[in-house]
């Protein structure tokens, strides 16, 4: 979108005063890190789960579906994938605007402790030849709770991050959030790995089966603990405190007075048009290589779990290093040139991946998994942060949370499930490639509606910056500055004695 259609969609004062260094929020290093720590451990939770889920999904197929044809078996367990993400944007439209209203700090509280509980729970479930195959309802309520709870959690930890961190580093600091995601993945990847070997080296073939894969999800405990005891520490995002001090009532439709979800679609849907089409790529690509590709390398190309695992472990921690160089390239580039790094290396480099692992060797399996991985670096290296330039503060987890949860809910979490049917209906092992070639395709188009948003302060939010003597030279340049609107600003009138 142009940058003159996307301020005429937003209801801006006609005139402002200047901006001064006292205006500027100045990033406080010890806070910025807690603040990192502190969200960066429920999204590592959250994906934890999502890999434990992935790489055990053929064996739970076998606990929870015994009885069942094996290839039923296998899409009513990633049904189970599936359903998590159809609440998740129920819990975004209930916990995003809450988020707006109390904070984003409580409302991160209460989501971790909901992920962690749900997790923990699945662990203890009973399987199918104990119980029958009613047990898989208390797994999809699980999977419910998990849903909603996520639908709050990595739209809360993006917002706040995003609104900590100095405008010219923002894409590299909320980048860490998805490293991290990567991370705890491969830590559930690499404990599905450990258990298998060390649980058939001890008990024999079936010992997965018969208890093995309750050890991943009860670990969840522990780390919801640890979740709970670093949030209760972290303060309030400075840009949510300044908002919500200081409300802005002249305007109804002003970009300063938060919203409810229906009038932030009326007034914002040109940026959730934007945002769906890049979170669609985004999602499909992502989850195709951590959630789907383990079941497809496992059904179509006999590869060995416990290998699919451990390749995966190496190809995510490379990842999540590269996840935020390409973060500093958004930030010192642009946002478009990244994306369009993403979309066309989706376009370019699928096919061959997918053609590369039907080989079913070790280095077939690392060249396909690594040609998958580099374009989905690049998109994962700007979720966070162009989410978030989207929407103004005050009703930024509204939007957030409502865009993100709705796209990777429809597009992303459905990926394992529309990608195996497409497989088994077609015959056509290739179209979950075109699958996600087709999102790249349609976010490759919305590039060129998108407004350029590096190094400039977020809608709604004063500058960020890392001192003060870059405040100082940032309100001595602003009238030179293109990255400054002090209308989109809200800033506080100056006493009269001082105008």
């Amino acid at each position: 979108m142009s940058e003159t259609s996307s301020r005429q969609s937003l209801a801006l004062p006609k005139t402002t005063r200047r901006l001064r260094p006292e205006d500027c929020i100045i990033a406080d290093r010890q806070e910025l890190k807690r603040a990192q720590i502190g969200a960066g451990v429920g999204n590592f939770i959250e994906w934890y789960d999502i890999g434990v889920y992935g790489y055990l999904a053929v064996t739970m197929s076998k606990v929870f579906t015994e009885g069942m044809d094996e290839t039923w078996g296998l899409l009513v367990t990633l049904f189970g994938f599936a359903i998590s993400f159809v609440v998740r944007p129920i819990g975004g439209m209930f916990l995003g605007p809450l988020g707006d209203k109390i904070g984003r700090k409580k409302v991160m509280f209460f989501t971790i402790l909901l992920m962690a509980g749900a997790t923990t729970l699945i662990g203890c479930l009973p399987s199918a030849g104990t119980a029958g195959l009613w047990v898989i309802i208390p797994l999809y309520l699980l999977k419910m709770v998990q849903g909603f709870s996520t639908g709050g959690e990595y739209s809360g930890a993006s917002t706040y991050i995003a609104e900590f961190s100095p405008d010219k580093r923002r894409a590299f600091m909320t980048s860490l959030l998805n490293s991290g995601a990567m991370l705890g993945f491969a830590a559930g990847a690499a404990t599905v790995a450990a258990t298998t070997f060390i649980a058939e080296a001890n008990f024999g073939p079936q010992a997965m089966f018969n208890g093995g894969w309750r050890i991943p999800f009860l670990i969840a405990l522990p780390l919801g603990i640890l979740a709970v005891s670093l949030r209760s520490r972290i303060p309030e995002s400075p840009a949510f405190e300044a908002v919500h001090d200081i409300p802005d009532r002249g305007n109804p439709d002003s970009i300063f007075v938060r919203h409810s979800l229906p009038k932030v679609i009326r007034m914002y849907w040109p940026q959730i048009l934007v945002g769906l089409a890049m979170i669609a790529a985004d999602g499909t690509a992502s989850y195709t290589l951590t959630s789907y590709i383990p079941t497809y390398l496992e059904t179509q190309a006999g590869v060995a779990a416990a290998h699919t695992a451990l390749a995966s472990v190496v190809v995510l921690v490379v990842q999540a290093i590269l996840i935020p160089l390409f973060a500093i390239l958004a930030d010192r580039r642009g946002r478009r040139l990244v994306y369009r790094i993403a979309t066309i290396g989706n376009i370019a480099l699928l096919f061959p991946a997918f053609i590369i692992m039907q080989s079913g060797t070790l280095a077939s399996l690392y060249l396909a998994l690594t040609l998958i991985m580099i374009p989905s670096s690049a998109f994962l290296a700007l979720t966070a942060c162009f989410m978030c330039e989207l929407f103004p503060t005050a009703s930024r987890y509204t939007g957030v949370g409502f865009t993100h949860n709705l796209a990777v809910s429809v597009f992303g979490g459905t990926v394992p499930l529309v990608s195996q049917s497409l497989v088994q209906t077609t015959g056509n092992i290739y179209t979950p490639a075109m699958y996600v070639m087709f999102f790249s395709i349609v976010a490759l188009g919305a590039t060129f509606f998108m407004k350029e948003t590096a190094r400039k302060p977020l809608l709604g939010s004063v500058p960020v910056v890392e001192s003060l003597a870059e405040a100082v030279a940032l309100c001595n340049g602003q009238d030179k500055d293109e990255n400054l609107d002090t209308r989109t600003m809200l800033l506080v009138p100056m006493p009269a004695a001082t105008k």
